[in-house]
């Protein structure tokens, strides 16, 4: 949040000494111009406005100030998920917006429950609480006793607490918020704890919709289905788990018990080998007397043990495919034994498809990809993860999708130059991830000279990127230069000062940028992006900067001017000198309370680590 927005929110702005004529011009020329709209017509142009944007005009003029404070108590939706507030700031901040029924709250900087039970009212409907490192699971008794109207909970824990604690925290909530239609419960940085839903039955809320639960177990699971098949009123459409494995018997009874299911997101985390409680073939054919199902997402992380889907192959994804034709968004991740034939199936048959990722896939080749002319026309997004064997050739028909918006390859090193050749053909792509892959400062020149409006664009770990290739990327004002807002150029041994000055000097809307494991970059870089033309380093929100080991402890003078990196919201120092700097960084933040420093290995904004934060930090 940088200066004119937490001013305003907390009613610290300044619109201007009747004189000036307002924030707009040095003459006095532009306040009389804004008089001459009837208040109505500046009220309904700023109610289309986001909060970043209301905020920003509220600092232009006394009048647009007070058309912005007329407007913020009418707020329905209310979202601060993009700031890292204190308590005493978010009370401020929260104090404006009274009738917001609607709260996104990131409550990395929260230290206690009472931070966020004293902003709790009636009013709200719709809650969302992320990130919460030192919350406990009381909030959730707070939640229930002052949001009885509630109907939408998501909420984040680090899992500090014991899974029967929360199960009685949980019961208790549902007992008081009758009119909850979505409950999601994200338990993050536990190893084996499960949360036991099968208690919860006797509290589930009529009106219950849709439900995600991060972690628990397969068994309780299915023990809990069983029994709320059997109520009459219990009519779930969209369900997300985290289990410690996903079996055929956990499907078949999802598909019985929940005829009316629109979504359906399961992922597990196995301790070891799974047996003969495993998914099969046999499990997907299951999901075809899902009806309604638009939405499927399955996939086995490694995070725990090295396993994979190794009973299913060609001919479940062949039945999945016949059998859910209407499927909308397909993730499929851990099938190492599916080939090309089975992944195509896919994009053959979900003639509606738009979203379409697949995860670590060993066996999945270009071949899943010829001939797509025709083929999966609404596609939106296309992920392919880790999938080693595919080279640049499989996005040679790519311009076929007139429709695709995000692009990810990451992981798969056999792509090459080609591959930036065939994406510059496609104008609606905006988001491009590359991470790993095997291009150079001419696939970059390729990519520049393509007219995509590309708004975030991550170049991790390619090796064979220079300064040149950033060059060659932003050379000669091109689209991208206006468009991109999101750069990650991390993990490349040949990125230099020389590429961040590039940056610095042509990335005009560029508000996000990861430096990390760039050893060579030195203080010299930091000090260009400060000085960015235009002004433009106010615009810069989050920084990584985690191991880069060319930096110096005398960079900390420079985050110590008030005029430096003024919207800066989010950096990330771990593995560089600037550790030492904790004292500094803590008197910084306390002059920029919407400010957060990172000193492990998080990345943008702590979403990867948040759980692990010690108390102290």
């Amino acid at each position: 949040m940088d200066e004119t927005i937490k001013r305003h929110l907390t009613g610290e702005e300044r619109g201007g000494d009747g004189g000036g004529g307002g924030g707009g011009s040095s003459d006095g020329d532009f306040e009389p111009s804004m008089d001459r709209f009837p208040n109505h017509i500046i009220i309904n142009v700023l109610e289309k406005m986001d909060l970043v944007s209301l905020c920003t005009a509220a600092c232009v003029s006394p009048t647009f100030n007070s058309a912005v404070a007329y407007i913020l108590p009418s707020l329905p939706f209310f979202d601060l998920s993009g700031f890292y507030l204190d308590e005493e700031t978010l009370k401020h901040v929260v104090h404006r917006v009274q009738g917001a029924k609607s709260l996104t709250i990131d409550c990395l900087q929260m230290k206690n429950d009472s931070s966020i039970i004293n902003i709790l009212s009636d009013h709200i409907e719709d809650l969302s609480l992320l990130k919460c490192s030192h919350l406990s699971y009381d909030i959730l008794r707070a939640i229930g006793e002052r949001c009885p109207n509630l109907r939408s909970l998501l909420i984040e824990f680090a899992g500090l607490g014991a899974p029967d604690l929360l199960r009685m925290k949980l019961t208790g909530m549902l007992q008081k918020v009758s009119l909850l239609e979505s409950l999601s419960i994200k338990i993050r940085g536990t190893l084996r704890d499960v949360f036991d839903v099968r208690p919860l039955v006797a509290f589930l809320p009529e009106g219950l919709k849709k439900l995600k639960l991060q972690q628990t177990g397969e068994m309780f699971f299915v023990v809990w289905l069983h029994t709320v098949r059997d109520i009459p009123w219990f009519k779930l459409q969209s369900l997300s788990l985290v289990l410690d494995v996903i079996s055929d018997g956990l499907i078949r009874t999802v598909v019985d018990s929940l005829p009316l299911l629109v979504e359906l997101d399961l992922e597990d985390i196995p301790f070891m080998e799974p047996s003969v409680r495993d998914l099969t073939n046999i499990g997907l054919q299951s999901l075809k007397y899902c009806r309604h199902l638009i939405a499927l997402s399955i996939v086995r992380s490694r995070k725990n043990f090295p396993t994979s889907f190794t009973r299913v192959d060609n001919i479940g994804m062949f039945l999945l495919s016949e059998g859910c034709r209407g499927l909308e968004s397909v993730k499929l991740g851990g099938f190492v034994k599916v080939t090309e034939a089975g992944f195509s199936s896919i994009l053959y048959s979900c003639l509606n498809l738009k979203k379409f990722e697949v995860l670590t896939s060993p066996l999945l080749s270009d071949l899943a990809f010829d001939n797509m002319i025709g083929v999966a026309r609404s596609l939106i997004e296309l992920r392919l993860v880790s999938c080693r064997l595919l080279t640049s050739e499989a996005f040679e028909d790519l311009s076929s999708f007139s429709k695709l918006e995000v692009i990810d390859t990451s992981g798969c090193r056999s792509i090459g130059d080609p591959c930036l050749f065939y994406i510059s053909s496609v104008t609606t792509v905006t988001k491009l991830n590359l991470a790993e892959a095997d291009i150079t400062d001419t696939g970059l020149a390729i990519l520049g000279k393509g007219n995509l409006p590309i708004a975030h664009l991550c170049i991790r770990g390619c090796k064979r990127v220079t300064d040149k290739g950033i060059q060659f990327l932003f050379h000669d004002e091109r689209k991208i230069c206006k468009t991109l807002s999101v750069l990650d150029v991390g993990r490349i041994a040949g990125i230099t000062d020389a590429a961040i000055f590039t940056i610095a000097s042509t990335a005009k809307a560029l508000t996000d940028l990861s430096l990390r494991f760039c050893f060579h970059v030195t203080d010299a870089a930091l000090k260009m992006l400060v000085n960015r033309p235009n002004d433009n380093s106010s615009q810069l929100q989050r920084l990584d900067l985690c191991n880069c080991r060319g930096l110096s402890d005398d960079l900390i003078m420079l985050f110590q001017h008030k005029s430096a990196f003024r919207g800066l919201r989010w950096l990330g120092v771990g593995r560089t000198p600037l550790v030492n700097k904790r004292e500094d960084f803590s008197k910084i933040c306390k002059a920029r309370p919407w400010f957060v420093v990172c000193f492990d290995d998080c990345e943008f904004g702590c979403h990867d680590g948040w759980q692990y934060h010690k108390s102290d930090d």
